[in-house]
């Protein structure tokens, strides 16, 4: 990367962005419900609440579960997230992507909707380790699609809005960047389906993690 930068900081969503984990997460969900007794939810349903902070996200995915069993369906969504924690991955070609937006020095962070023990949990992968300035969680924080996330981030080092740019996989994450005021880009091999990113105004929309490696070479 030999081009000026264009953007001083970069934020990432972390699950389907970065970690390859809708999967995991949408079985998560629709289990959990189960157990509850709710109306199991579709994969396009789970799908979509992703990105979200953890109880908004649940009561949107099952609507007929009372919110008396809101905790109880909360406990249910960490069980079987633990249970397949160790099938997580990054997508192919991360690692390299950090790599060398490090090298040009962007400012690497996340912005995610996990809670901050979740992320502080996958962050302690060796080849993670000291690769990102900073991160934000929804645990901490207002959750996407509200802009605190990317407003704390860019005042934490007083980076303006038009030198930041959020990657994401969601609708939420592209509408966090709108309500900031930020660039965005959009990852179509995540979560949400990347005919929706377009009313969201994404500079990009990346079908793979080496496209998305070519875009920032270029553009970011």
């Amino acid at each position: 990367m030999t081009r000026a930068r264009r953007f001083d900081l970069i934020a990432f969503d972390w699950d389907g962005t970065l970690c390859d984990s809708t999967a995991i997460i949408v079985r998560s969900i629709q289990a959990a419900v189960r157990d509850v007794g709710g109306a199991v939810p579709s994969d396009t349903a789970a799908s979509y609440v992703i990105g979200m902070a953890l109880m908004p996200a649940l009561a949107h995915a099952a609507p007929d579960v009372p919110a008396a069993k809101y905790p109880e369906l909360a406990n249910r969504y960490r069980y079987h997230y633990l249970q397949r924690q160790d099938d997580l991955c990054l997508f192919a070609g991360v690692l390299d992507l950090l790599d060398a937006l490090q090298a040009r020095g962007h400012l690497l962070t996340v912005a995610t909707g996990k809670s901050r023990r979740g992320l502080n949990e996958a962050l302690q992968q060796a080849a993670l380790r000291g690769r990102f300035h900073a991160s934000r969680t929804a645990d901490e924080t207002a959750g996407k699609p509200h802009p605190l996330m990317l407003q704390e981030l860019m005042a934490e080092f007083d980076v303006p809005p038009a030198r930041t740019l959020m990657i994401g996989d969601t609708t939420h994450d592209l509408q966090m960047a709108q309500a900031a005021g930020c660039a965005s880009v959009g990852v179509g091999y995540g979560a949400h389906a990347p005919e929706g990113f377009a009313a969201h105004g994404p500079l990009f929309v990346a079908d793979s993690v080496a496209a998305l490696h070519s875009w920032l070479e270029n553009n970011a």
